[in-house]
Parts: structure tokens; C-alpha cells; sequence
């Protein structure tokens, strides 16, 4: 796995004239994780943003040395094609080898899925979709936005040890989530406390 490390200082996030939170500081070396928690609406979503370089931070500053993989609510899987064929176009843009694209898919038990079309899914078989292809990204930063939501006992489980086995292998997760997660490597960032 590549080197990684994320460090993020005295970051504030404001909408319009409203300062949603600041303060926040995580820094993460390999094989660490945290776990923002805090009930929907807290501004979760945001920080998560702002750690992946989609939004700029009101104040302070985000250091990243490594690749970043984003899950969120929005799977970005063709709706129209087979999702055998959503995750091929990804793994082509990604470089990921047919052995490895199998091996993520198998892992997360879609491979008996691949020739129904992706608006046929469920949530939660849409959820390891996006789980099959940021594992294949191979990127040493992952960010998991409410990665549970949709997701059955044995969903919930994997993705818990999915996290589990990048830490063990050198990455980096940050997972915000108002749902409990078992994640005994991972610090806790109670985002409440940073809301002015």
C-alpha cells in the first residue's frame, strides 16, 4: 500500500452566514482510524468533504499524502447497465486488474448480481457496489460517509471488517456515521462538540 497520512488543523466549515462547526483536528497516521459520530444534520457530510477536497474549509487547512476513496450516499453506478458493467467502467478508469475487480465483488457477494441492471438493486446491494469499487480503488484514504445506511446485520458486519482489514494493512479510514460501528481501533470525534 502506498504511503499515506491525513492531518486536518483547526478546520471551521460555515453556510451562508452560518458557522457549522470549527476546531476540528484529526490527524491519522497508516493504520489508524476515526469515527465521527453525532446525529444527522450535524454537518458529518461536510467534513467529510472537506477531508476529500471537494469543499474548501471556511478556515484551516486539510494535508494529505496518499490516494483518497470517497463512499457516500451517491453510488455514481449507471442506473441503466448491468452492474457487472457499472463497476467495469470504474475499474477500467481506476486500473484495476479482472482478478482483483472478481476478488472485490466476491467479497462483498454480488458476483451471482452482476448481469442485473443496477436501478434493480436494493439499497443495500447498491451499498456493496460502492464498497466493491473503493476497495478495488485500492486507495490508502478511505472516507465513509454513513457507509451502514441500507445495510442488513451481515452488511453491517462486513463493512466493520472491511475497515478492520485496510487499517491492518496500512490505510487510513474515517468513517462519520450517526449509527454505531464496531471499530475498536477507531478514535471517536463527537462533531457536537464543535458547533459553536
Amino acid at each position: 500500500m502506498q504511503a499515506c497520512h491525513l492531518d486536518a488543523s483547526k478546520l471551521a466549515c460555515r453556510r451562508g452566514e452560518r458557522l457549522l462547526f470549527r476546531g476540528v483536528h484529526l490527524m491519522l497516521k497508516p493504520g489508524e482510524a476515526y469515527h465521527v459520530a453525532g446525529p444527522n444534520g450535524i454537518s458529518k457530510t461536510s467534513l467529510m468533504r472537506i477531508l476529500a477536497g471537494l469543499l474548501r474549509p471556511f478556515s484551516g487547512q486539510v494535508k494529505r499524502t496518499g490516494d483518497v476513496a470517497l463512499l457516500d450516499e451517491r453510488s455514481a453506478l449507471d442506473p441503466q447497465v448491468s452492474l457487472g458493467k457499472a463497476l467495469a467502467f470504474w475499474a477500467d478508469l481506476d486500473g484495476v486488474g479482472q482478478h482483483e475487480r472478481h476478488a472485490c465483488t466476491d467479497h462483498v457477494g454480488l458476483t451471482d448480481l452482476l448481469d442485473v441492471p443496477v436501478r434493480f438493486l436494493s439499497t443495500g446491494q447498491r451499498k456493496r457496489a460502492a464498497l466493491a469499487r473503493m476497495q478495488g480503488q485500492q486507495a490508502p484514504i478511505w472516507l465513509l460517509d454513513e457507509p451502514l445506511n441500507g445495510l442488513d446485520a451481515a452488511g453491517v458486519a462486513l463493512t466493520e471488517i472491511m475497515v478492520a482489514d485496510h487499517c491492518a494493512g496500512g490505510g487510513i479510514v474515517v468513517v462519520a456515521s450517526h449509527q454505531p460501528m464496531a471499530l475498536p481501533m477507531a478514535r471517536t470525534l463527537e462533531l457536537a462538540e464543535f458547533i459553536p
